[in-house]
């Protein structure tokens, strides 16, 4: 068994409320068998961009007796398939307060009341971390941007939002959601600076996925992040808006170094915007182990020494948002917002 597999099935048999049970309800109340649900799983998935390994009828009939608890990719596509929240589909209990199923109205209108009211809904996971924080601004920028992609014209100046937390935290998926709703371009650390940052440690005597090591966080990590950044400035230089991401666990924490990117930003006009991913230990456990990156097999070897250095109170120095990701709740909603948009095939 893999590494990454052995982390879902640990999560699974620690998750509070799973019912594996109510995994058949849907499917027999849907009117499918096995191999139909497995069918249009895979579907669901390959429209929404999922990768669900063989989704045949073995593994759901493993998932529905309770044998093996689905990987964060076959629970999102449950989720669109059956369109319903983790906790609907029995994968977990519900975080207090946690929304549920989007309701909204059919129609071929592309983009009806019903899809603003679902944006709406899901920009909703953005709350204010601090006093200062602009939670309607922002949301309202990025309401703004979408509808200026379908009408045209956006009152609003250019925005660098900056989304930052724990590796496995949902980073990347929340900006890509900003992103498809936007239009703004995503500058993702790791997909930019990776290539660079392998031959480097390769050429300095370690090797490529060191991410733990002094020779990685005093002599690459400053560099990764200097790639980041000038890449981000020739954005902001331009007046483009642009969703970047990536840790920032010593930058969001160092005041200095926001306010210079900042003062940066507000000299070209370009508002900073600092979003804060919210998430448990147990989930980002579970969803580094599956994605199964090599920059990460340091953290499964080792996980209970990393897990120890994780404060999940840390926060960002200046006013941000946070989106509560605990239990994979945000990207399970955004998803739903991506099956309003028609984003998955029904």
């Amino acid at each position: 068994m893999t590494t990454g597999e052995q982390a879902v099935r640990d999560v699974g048999r620690n998750r509070p409320g799973w019912r594996p049970e109510k995994l058949k309800e849907q499917r027999e109340a849907h009117g499918l068998t096995l191999e139909g649900a497995g069918e249009r799983l895979r579907e669901v998935a390959a429209a929404a961009g999922l990768a669900v390994p063989a989704a045949n009828f073995q593994t759901l009939w493993q998932h529905e007796q309770g044998e093996v608890y689905p990987g964060p990719h076959y629970r999102r596509a449950y989720c669109l398939l059956y369109r319903a929240t983790e906790p609907d589909l029995g994968f977990r209990t519900p975080l207090p307060g946690e929304a549920t199923r989007l309701s909204f109205t059919e129609s071929d209108e592309p983009h009806n009341g019903a899809h603003v009211l679902a944006v709406e809904r899901a920009l909703q996971q953005l709350a204010p971390g601090t006093d200062e924080a602009d939670g309607p601004g922002l949301q309202q920028r990025i309401l703004d941007a979408w509808k200026r992609r379908h009408t045209g014209g956006d009152p609003n100046r250019p925005t660098l939002m900056m989304v930052g937390g724990y590796a496995g935290s949902g980073k990347s998926e929340f900006a890509r959601f900003v992103s498809r709703l936007t239009g703004w371009p995503v500058l993702d650390k790791d997909p930019i600076t990776r290539p660079l940052v392998e031959r480097l440690l390769v050429e300095m005597g370690s090797e490529p996925n060191d991410r733990h090591t002094d020779l990685y966080r005093e002599k690459v990590r400053p560099l990764e992040y200097q790639c980041l950044l000038e890449t981000a400035y020739a954005n902001v230089d331009c007046a483009i808006s642009t969703v970047l991401t990536a840790p920032f666990l010593s930058e969001a924490t160092d005041p200095g170094w926001m306010r210079r990117l900042i003062n940066r930003c507000e000299a070209r006009g370009v508002t900073v915007a600092v979003v804060w991913m919210l998430c448990d230990i147990d989930t980002m456990h579970e969803y580094i182990g599956f994605r199964s990156a090599a920059r990460d097999s340091w953290k499964l070897q080792n996980w209970d020494a990393y897990a120890a250095v994780i404060d999940v109170d840390l926060r960002p120095v200046v006013p941000h948002m946070v989106v509560d990701n605990r239990l994979g709740a945000a990207i399970s909603l955004t998803d739903q917002v991506r099956q309003v948009f028609g984003a998955v095939v029904r």
